[in-house]
């Protein structure tokens, strides 16, 4: 029998009193120092839930092994490991939600540009179409992001043939995702174009004498059709693949952009792609996926009367059915293709009931959909950074993967998100004042961020909560988390909006 070498020394006689040295030694070594690659995430131990306790899973996750210090060590050590968690925290976000709010500005200019082309003038159903498809596009990019954030944090990106694998195969699939929410889209702006002359009521002053907010560039309203016919005069089955081509044609070019750039971000971020590449994906979607449907709608109305348009839906449709196929032959992704589609068209419900919120206000308060850009749409990428976050860190927690840092708790994540993003509302404000778009009363703009810094805290709040709640019935938040949130902070932020208008008009001020 063959005795490994490494053992020898445990087959030596040892009289009593070194051997109880020896034990000594190795309880003592395994208290105080322990090795690195011990520190794994394994959260059930009786010592984590004595130190850390009435937290959730995702509390328990972002706490990591960092609980287990204890003692005069982690009284010494902890007020500068939470400053350090805090600088990364803002390091890695700040610039990037500053980035969020320049391209929600970009494309509310974008979309006040883009609406008077011919073709937006022209077909209705092209504006109508806009915020249905932007939401689902928008859910789609997050999706990837947060899916890619976690293999990164998981490590199953850091094997070349595994990242080629996984990258491969998840723009595949938002090939196949982009083109079916694209037709729906073009389905929903179809019915909805049908409604438009029953739900359409007597003119509205567009600019209300007792009104204090001042709006210089509104995004027009395309009126209803006349008589219930189109104002194109053009025949519902050609209006339908105009619309259907530009929508599947501009979500596909999108979803194959933007889609390998913020692969290639999780890759170079590695460890901190959770925090960049979810308000990323929010911003830049809407505004990339909206340049590609001005644009693509403006050369195809040139030969709306051609088969050219349905040529387009038949290439687009081929391309995702070939997509399919990959998708079904990659095992990393050939699952998810089933995964997904009921959080994607339940947010599509809620955005139809944001965007009745956004048409009873527009008219109503001048200024109403500028600031909604904002008050919704940055918290929810405060929400999307934080969704991300907890589902990286229980995925890494269910797989008992280690620990690469300390990760901070979840209060301090949700109060470092919520200071970040106070100023970056004060200076947007600021913009709209210093540019001329907006002239806001002190009073209305202190109470605007007040209603603002509420929708962030409820942003928050239902991230954890929804993630939590999706984790405990084996649903991936990955997928299910970030669509309906989004939709839901959408809709949260016009509302707390339309009350902060209301509040000051209950004050006396005229708006």
């Amino acid at each position: 029998m063959q005795v490994d070498p490494r053992n020898e020394s445990f087959l030596q006689p040892v009289d009593d009193k070194d051997k109880d040295n020896i034990e000594l030694d190795t309880l003592q070594d395994i208290l105080v120092t322990p090795r690195e690659s011990y520190r794994t995430a394994e959260y059930d131990s009786q010592d984590f839930y004595d130190d850390v306790e009435n937290i959730s899973d995702g509390s328990a996750a972002l706490l990591g092994s960092s609980g287990r210090t204890r003692g005069s060590e982690r009284i010494l050590s902890s007020t500068g490991r939470v400053w350090s968690q805090v600088g990364s925290i803002v390091v890695e976000c700040a610039p990037t939600l500053l980035m969020t709010t320049i391209s929600l500005l970009f494309t509310g200019e974008l979309l006040d540009r883009v609406s008077r082309w011919r073709a937006m003038r022209t077909i209705d159903e092209l504006i109508m179409i806009v915020p249905v498809v932007l939401n689902l596009k928008g859910n789609l990019e997050m999706n990837l992001s947060a899916r890619m954030g976690t293999a990164a944090n998981m490590g199953e990106l850091d094997d070349r043939s595994a990242q080629r694998k996984i990258v491969g195969g998840n723009l595949a699939l938002l090939q196949v995702q982009a083109t079916v929410v694209a037709f729906v889209a073009a389905c929903v702006a179809m019915l909805l174009g049908l409604l438009v002359p029953e739900l359409s009521s007597g003119p509205v002053d567009p600019f209300p004498q007792n009104s204090t907010l001042l709006l210089t560039a509104r995004v027009p309203r395309p009126p209803p059709p006349l008589g219930g016919k189109p104002k194109s005069g053009l025949i519902e089955y050609v209006r339908f693949t105009m619309v259907a081509s530009s929508a599947m044609m501009s979500a596909c070019l999108s979803s194959i952009t933007l889609g390998s750039f913020m692969c290639f971000l999780v890759i170079i971020c590695r460890r901190y792609g959770h925090n960049i590449a979810p308000p990323i994906a929010s911003c830049l979607g809407d505004l990339v996926t909206l340049s590609l449907l001005g644009a693509i709608s403006s050369i195809l109305i040139n030969v709306v009367n051609t088969p050219i348009p349905l040529i387009c839906v038949t290439l687009t449709i081929l391309s995702a059915t070939l997509c399919v196929f990959l998708v079904r032959r990659n095992s990393s992704v050939r699952d998810l293709i089933y995964q997904g589609w009921v959080p994607l068209f339940g947010a599509m419900v809620i955005s139809c009931a944001t965007g009745i919120v956004l048409d009873m206000f527009a008219s109503r308060y001048q200024g109403f959909p500028l600031l909604a850009i904002v008050i919704s749409g940055l918290p929810g990428s405060v929400g999307s950074i934080f969704v991300s976050r907890l589902s990286t860190a229980l995925h890494a927690a269910s797989a008992n993967a280690p620990l690469h840092k300390s990760e901070p708790s979840p209060k301090l994540v949700m109060v470092t998100l919520t200071v970040i993003t106070i100023p970056i509302e004060i200076l947007f404000l600021c913009t709209l004042r210093a540019f001329g778009w907006l002239k806001l009363p002190i009073i209305f703009a202190i109470l605007s961020v007040l209603f603002f810094c509420c929708a962030v805290f409820t942003s928050l709040v239902v991230a954890r909560l929804l993630t939590n709640f999706l984790w405990s019935k084996d649903l991936d938040p990955d997928i299910y988390a970030l669509p309906i949130h989004s939709a839901l902070m959408d809709l949260i932020g016009q509302l707390l909006l339309v009350l902060c208008f209301e509040i000051v008009s209950i004050l006396g001020m005229n708006l």
